[in-house]
C-alpha cells in the first residue's frame, strides 16, 4: 500500500522558471498568429475599459457643470462605444484563447502519450500509474488554465495599470502621489504572500499526486483488498491520512490565497478614503496644496483607484496560477525529459525476415541504478525452431534473459544476436513485429474479442482470427459469449476469467505469426483444465518457431528441446529433462522440491 507521499513531488520549485516558460511558449508557437490577434483584441478592450472613468469625469465637468446637454450626449455616446468595444474585444479574445489553449494542451498530451509509449519498462517499475496519470491529466489541465486565461490577463493587467497611472498623473500629480502612499504596504504584503504561496502550491501538487496514486493502487488491487477484508482499513487510511492530507494542504493554501485579496481591498479602500478627503477639501475650497480639483476629476480619480487595485488583485490571483503552472510544468517536462534507456541507433537498419537463430555472446547485465549483476557472462546459442525452457529460482535472471531477446533492455556487456545481427544495430519495431510474447498476467484492452486477437496483426481477416482461436482451444468458449467474437471484454478483460484471457493472449500471439515466441510463465496462473487445453495447443503454436519458455510447472518444461538451468545469473546446466535428472545436479533438486507433484 502507498503509505508515503511520493518524495520526488516534494521538491521546492522556483517561483518563476524561465526555462519552463520557454518550453510552454514553444508549444504555443504554431498558434502565434491567433495569439497575436488575441493580444490585439486585449489591447483594444483594455484601452476601452480604461477610458471609462475619464469619460465620466468629462461628462461631469463639460456636461453637467457647464449645463451643456449636447456635450453630455456626445460624451455618453463615446462611453457607450467604449463599452461595446470592450465587450466585443473581450468576447473574441476569450474565444480565441480558449481554442488556442485547448489546442496546445492536446499537443502536449499527445507528446506525453507518445513519450510514455517509448519509455523503457524500468520507468514503469519506478513510477506508479496514479502519478503518471496525474501528470497527463491534472498537471496538463493546470497548464491549460494558465495558457488560456492567465497569460493575456497578466498583459492586460499590466497595460491597465500603466494606462491608469498615466491618466491619474495627467489629471493631478499631487493627488496621484498621495494615492500611491499605500504601495509600500502592498509590496510588503505581496512579498510575504509569494513566500507562503510558493510552499503551499508545492504541497498541493504533492497531495493530489498521492491521492491519485493510492486511488489507482486500490482500484487495481481491489480483488486482493476484498480477499483479505482490508476495505475498512484502506477506507480509514484514505479518509484519515491521504484525503485528509489533501484537504489540509488545500485549506492552508486557500487561507493564504484569501488573506492577500483582503489586504489589497483594505489598502484600496484606504486609498479611496484618502482621495475623497483631500480631493473633497480641494473641491470645496477651490484649491489646496494638491492644486485645483474639479468634481469630475475627483469622481474620475475614485473610479480609477478602484480600477487600479482591480488588476493588482487579479495579478495576485495570476501569481497563484503562475505558481501552480510552474509546479505542473516542472513535473510535465520532467516526465518528457525522462531518458529512454533503449533507443534505436541512428544507423539502425530494419531487420530482415527472422530465421530464428539466437546467440548470447558473453552477456552481462545490471540495471543502471543498481550495480549488482543480474546476469553474468551468459553464453547461449539457440537454433532455429528450437524450444528452450528457462528454469531457476525466482530472481535467478530468467525474465531478464528474455527481455534481452525482445530488447526491452540492452546488455551491459556482450551482445545478443539474432541471425548474426546485433540487436543494438536493428530497429526495435522491425524486431518486435516478428516476435510474440505471452505473459503470466494476460492483459486485454477494452474492446471486442476480435480486436484483442487482432492486436498484433490489424490486417488479419476474421477467418484467420477464428482459426487462431481454434488452434489454441479458445473458439468454444468465445462462441458461447453473448456476442461471440464481437463481445466486449471490458477494461483489462475484466468480464473474462484468467484462463479465458490467457487463451485469447495465446491466440493473439499465434495470429501475429512470430518467428520467435516468448512464454513468460504463461501457464502459471491458470487452472489445470485450461492448462491441458494450452498444452495440446502448444505443439501448433511452437511449430517451426524459436521459443523461450519460462515456467515453474513440469508439464510446460518437460517437452522442451532443451532446458537451460539458471542460478544467480549464470547458466549452470543444460540438457533435456531426462539428461538433467540423470545428472542429479541443481535441476534434479529443483525437480524434487518444486516440479514433482
Amino acid at each position: 500500500m502507498a503509505q508515503a507521499i511520493p518524495t520526488n513531488d516534494d521538491v521546492l520549485l522556483k517561483a518563476y522558471d524561465p526555462e519552463i516558460t520557454r518550453r510552454i511558449v514553444k508549444f504555443g508557437y504554431p498558434y502565434k498568429g491567433k495569439i497575436l490577434l488575441a493580444l490585439g483584441l486585449m489591447l483594444v478592450a483594455s484601452t476601452a475599459a480604461a477610458l471609462g472613468p475619464y469619460f465620466v469625469g468629462q461628462a461631469i465637468n463639460l456636461g453637467l457643470e457647464a449645463q451643456s446637454w449636447q456635450t453630455l450626449q456626445q460624451i455618453i455616446l463615446l462611453y457607450l462605444v467604449s463599452a461595446i468595444l470592450q465587450a466585443v474585444g473581450t468576447y473574441w479574445r476569450v474565444y480565441i484563447m480558449a481554442r488556442v489553449g485547448k489546442a496546445i494542451i492536446v499537443d502536449m498530451r499527445i507528446s506525453l502519450f507518445e513519450h510514455l509509449q517509448r519509455l523503457s519498462l524500468s520507468f514503469y517499475n519506478r513510477f506508479s500509474v496514479g502519478r503518471v496519470i496525474t501528470r497527463v491529466v491534472n498537471d496538463v489541465g493546470v497548464l491549460r488554465e494558465f495558457i488560456s486565461w492567465a497569460v493575456l490577463a497578466v498583459a492586460r493587467d499590466l497595460f491597465t495599470l500603466v494606462f491608469i497611472i498615466g491618466a491619474m498623473f495627467i489629471m493631478n500629480a499631487n493627488l496621484s502621489l498621495m494615492t500611491f502612499t499605500v504601495l509600500p504596504l502592498m509590496i510588503l504584503a505581496t512579498v510575504l504572500f509569494r513566500k507562503k504561496a510558493r510552499e503551499n502550491y508545492r504541497k498541493v501538487r504533492s497531495a493530489i499526486s498521492w491521492v491519485n496514486s493510492v486511488l489507482a493502487e486500490n482500484i487495481n488491487g481491489v480483488r486482493v483488498v476484498q480477499a483479505f477484508s482490508r476495505q475498512e482499513h484502506n477506507y480509514a487510511n484514505f479518509r484519515d491520512v491521504v484525503n485528509k492530507n489533501n484537504m489540509d494542504t488545500n485549506i492552508a493554501a486557500a487561507v493564504i490565497a484569501a488573506g492577500y485579496p483582503s489586504v489589497i481591498d483594505f489598502l484600496g479602500t484606504s486609498a479611496v478614503a484618502l482621495v475623497v478627503w483631500l480631493g473633497g477639501l480641494a473641491v470645496m475650497r477651490g484649491t489646496g496644496w494638491i492644486g485645483a480639483v474639479s468634481p469630475g476629476v475627483l469622481v474620475a480619480f475614485v473610479l480609477y483607484i478602484d480600477r487600479f487595485f482591480e488588476p493588482i488583485r487579479d495579478l495576485s490571483q495570476r501569481y497563484d496560477a503562475l505558481q501552480s503552472a510552474m509546479a505542473a510544468g516542472e513535473r510535465i517536462f520532467g516526465l518528457l525529459d525522462t531518458p529512454i534507456e533503449v533507443q534505436d541507433d541512428p544507423q539502425a537498419d530494419e531487420i530482415p525476415p527472422i530465421q530464428g537463430n539466437v546467440d548470447f555472446e558473453h552477456v552481462t547485465f545490471h540495471y543502471s541504478d543498481d550495480p549488482a549483476l543480474v546476469l553474468k557472462d551468459i553464453n547461449l546459442s539457440v537454433k532455429t525452431g528450437e524450444t528452450v525452457a528457462l528454469v531457476g529460482e525466482t530472481g535467478a535472471g530468467k525474465s531478464t534473459l528474455v527481455k534481452l531477446v525482445s530488447r526491452f533492455i540492452d546488455p551491459t556487456d556482450g551482445a545478443v544476436c539474432i541471425d548474426g545481427k546485433d540487436l543494438r544495430r536493428v530497429t526495435q519495431s522491425s524486431l518486435r513485429r516478428q516476435m510474440g510474447i505471452v505473459l503470466q498476467d494476460p492483459f486485454l484492452f477494452n474492446g471486442t474479442v476480435t480486436e484483442n486477437i487482432q492486436f498484433g496483426n490489424l490486417q488479419a481477416a476474421e477467418a484467420n482470427v477464428i482459426q487462431a482461436a481454434k488452434d489454441v482451444g479458445a473458439h468454444e468458449f468465445i462462441s458461447n459469449l453473448p456476442q461471440g467474437y464481437q463481445t466486449s471484454v471490458g477494461e483489462g478483460g475484466i468480464t473474462l476469467s484468467v484462463g479465458q484471457r490467457q487463451l485469447i493472449s495465446f491466440a493473439r500471439a499465434l495470429l501475429a505469426d512470430p518467428r520467435i515466441l516468448i512464454l513468460d510463465e504463461a501457464t502459471s496462473s491458470i487452472d489445470t483444465q485450461t492448462e491441458l487445453i494450452i498444452q495440446r495447443a502448444l505443439a501448433r503454436i511452437l511449430e517451426d518457431r524459436t521459443a523461450f519458455v519460462i515456467a515453474h510447472r513440469l508439464s510446460t518444461v518437460i517437452n522442451a528441446d532443451r532446458i537451460v538451468v539458471i542460478k544467480d545469473g549464470q547458466i549452470v546446466e543444460q540438457g533435456t529433462h531426462s539428461e538433467l535428472l540423470a545428472q542429479g545436479g541443481y535441476y534434479y533438486d529443483l525437480y524434487r522440491t518444486g516440479f514433482e507433484d
